[in-house]
């Protein structure tokens, strides 16, 4: 029995039966990219099957060698390639899942200067104009999907997942915004869908009935010139009869304005053009997108709004997501938070993916955390994202943990985040951790500050040094002024402020402020109120790619964002989220001023100088400091002194822009170091 009965009900899908409905969705992680980084790769998905789930997606292979996403990027081409994927197939297979390769070719996306594409049409995100395909070479395309997908089965996977959303080449040939062909390939709706049909078609005849065919299915282009919905519907109507075995949600283009998978979309954000492309075809529907937790995975499936549910970075979170979901222990998940960092942020960067709440995550075979062959005792001190990690790394590896919090709550920087409207989720990691801390039986000590003496007394065997950071003041006459305060003393303690407020610093932290000031209320959005502010139609609207004009919710208050620096707002925020807290702050009406000096602050507000020498009043009720951050380590020097084995981690150890990503790293990292002592 468990509570998520759906959930965990085999499919049959004709080729092969899942043990469950739980697809870990492909995301390419860069270890597709190198024949030497294999065996990483088959523990990487292998960690995922055993931690139950039904069908595995890999990351993205070409069929050919104009379509990787980078020079010398994954490719499935020959057989000598699809032999050393046999040591993925059977690992995942050894641990009871299905997998299935993701044939993926970029087209115009592609990063090299011999991408080929539909027509010839720059894309917005990338340098390279592509050639356009002739008639024959898209004949020839087509068939090396097919040798692709032989290639696959011969390396013994289950099953491919044909590429067909994102704005890749099939989807490049489906949408009018990119295909301006007048042969067969083009013109005309039927024209533009051949390709993908076609490819479907010919790769059920080469493979047969019993290989699994998932077709990646964009439902929502999210860009002008995109597909109707009535022609996604003929299109699924169309592949169901060539020949495919299920169709996979995708959402959303690269160039798109809309965001798709960052924290801010609501759960489960675009299940209804799910829903009502199933009730169109008869083979099963797979839900995709902003699904992270077993309770909404359960109630889409129980709707009978799709057959299975797709979770990638889920996974990348915690590999044993559903295990822990049908044994009852879902509060045990180590849920995503959607934040990107260290996933698609890696992806994008060229690094290999990884999570930014499990540093473990692509490194399965690197960062181990291994049973300790002498227990030690180690005091923690601060319970911020560094200590947490370090607190419950150390337990995980036998050692006897006190964690001191000066503060009534864990979560140091992590509890002011999650203040953030569009940033609930950050609340799930602290839920984690702190049912991580019980489960282990950490000795946590809230609202218990550290001093060097008790430490010493403790008679501990090292103690890790997670104190955090404190809000920087910079010099300027009059920043002691009352209508003054830091982002700190505004997320913490809710301090009330004016209908104009200036914001000082414009980095991640000065972001954010900006969202949390500009926003009424609740600060959660309902799904309808999301879908109007970013221009999101509905599933049966007759609009090209789903998107109309915006509709941005009122400012609750006047923002002024300002920043030193002369160059572009939010240049140092994530690749793949900077965008949309940039576009949500303009849509919100704050006013951005660069490049200024900070002259003084008094009744009237804020006076600046400008680089020309123009001196301007900004007349605000309040001022919001978002102007850095210095490392709290006040208990070192005394630790060392006393030789006491002391380590530095997180904030502590680098003030950076509130980097949780280096913090949580570090913490693991120091408790596998120490668990191997």
């Amino acid at each position: 029995m468990t509570a998520f009965p759906n959930l965990f009900t085999p499919l049959d899908t004709g080729s092969v039966t899942l043990r469950n409905r739980i697809v870990m969705g492909s995301m390419h992680t860069g270890l597709e990219d190198r024949a030497w980084h294999t065996r990483r790769l088959a523990e990487y998905y292998a960690t995922r099957a055993r931690g139950g789930a039904g069908l595995i997606i890999t990351g993205g292979h070409s069929p050919n060698r104009q379509g990787p996403l980078l020079p010398f990027g994954a490719q499935l081409v020959n057989r000598a390639q699809a032999r050393r994927h046999r040591i993925i197939t059977r690992a995942v297979h050894r641990a009871g899942a299905a997998i299935a390769l993701q044939i993926l070719h970029a087209g115009r996306y592609a990063y090299v200067p011999w991408s080929v594409s539909a027509s010839r049409i720059k894309a917005p995100i990338d340098p390279f104009t592509p050639r356009a395909l002739s008639g024959p070479n898209v004949d020839s395309t087509v068939d090396d999907y097919v040798h692709c997908a032989e290639l696959a089965r011969y390396a013994g996977y289950d099953g491919v997942e044909i590429m067909g959303g994102e704005g890749y080449l099939v989807n490049q040939f489906l949408a009018p915004r990119t295909n301006h062909r007048t042969d067969e390939w083009g013109g005309t709706p039927r024209n533009r869908r051949r390709f993908a049909v076609e490819i479907a078609r010919r790769t059920r005849a080469a493979l047969g009935p019993d290989f699994l065919i998932v077709f990646r299915l964009s439902m929502a282009d999210l860009v002008e010139d995109g597909q109707t919905w009535d022609e996604i519907v003929v299109l699924a109507r169309e592949l169901e009869e060539a020949g495919v075995s299920m169709l996979n949600t995708d959402i959303g283009w690269h160039e798109s304005r809309v965001p798709t998978i960052v924290t801010s979309v609501p759960r489960a954000a675009f299940v209804e053009f799910t829903a009502e492309l199933k009730s169109h075809v008869g083979i099963p529907v797979c839900a995709s997108n902003r699904i992270n937790v077993p309770d909404t995975a359960e109630a889409i499936l129980t709707r009978g709004d799709a057959d299975l549910v797709s979770m990638a970075r889920p996974l990348l979170a915690d590999p044993d997501w559903p295990v822990k979901a049908r044994s009852d222990r879902a509060d045990e998940i180590n849920t995503c938070i959607a934040c990107n960092q260290a996933c698609l942020d890696h992806a994008f960067a060229n690094k290999t993916v990884s999570c930014l709440v499990n540093p473990r995550a692509g490194h399965e075979t690197r960062l181990e955390l291994l049973p300790t062959r002498r227990a030690r005792g180690v005091a923690v001190v601060g319970a911020g994202p560094a200590g947490l990690s370090a607190a419950v790394g150390l337990a995980e590896c036998g050692h006897g943990v006190d964690l001191f919090e000066a503060a009534d709550r864990i979560g140091g920087q992590f509890d002011l985040a999650r203040r953030i409207p569009g940033k609930e989720e950050f609340a799930q990691t602290l839920r984690y951790f702190t049912r991580r801390i019980d489960t282990l039986g950490v000795h946590l000590h809230l609202g218990t500050r550290a001093t060097v003496d008790g430490l010493i007394d403790g008679g501990y065997d090292d103690v890790v040094l997670a104190t955090g950071v404190r809000p920087r003041a910079p010099e300027i006459p009059g920043v002691d002024h009352p209508s003054v305060l830091t982002y700190a003393d505004l997320l913490r303690q809710a301090r009330p402020v004016g209908d104009r407020v200036a914001v000082i610093g414009a980095g991640g932290i000065g972001f954010d402020v900006c969202e949390y000031l500009t926003v009424a209320g609740s600060p959660t959005l309902h799904l309808r109120e999301w879908k109007r502010e970013w221009g999101v139609t509905d599933p049966r609207s007759d609009v090209r790619g789903a998107v109309t004009a915006v509709a941005p919710i009122p400012a609750a208050r006047q923002v002024v964002l300002l920043q030193r620096k002369s160059s572009r707002f939010g240049a140092g925020l994530g690749r793949t989220t900077g965008w949309v807290h940039r576009a949500a702050v303009a849509a919100r009406g704050v006013e951005q001023i660069g490049g200024v000096r900070y002259e003084c602050i008094d009744d009237r507000g804020l006076t600046v100088v400008h680089t020309d020498g123009r001196r301007q009043l900004i007349e605000v009720d309040d001022i919001v400091l978002c102007t850095g951050q210095e490392s709290v380590r006040d208990l070192e020097t005394g630790l060392r002194d006393a030789g006491v084995g002391v380590h530095v981690i997180g904030g502590a150890d680098v003030a950076a822009e509130l980097d949780a990503k280096r913090a949580i790293r570090q913490g693991t990292r120091l408790a596998a170091a120490l668990g191997r002592r």
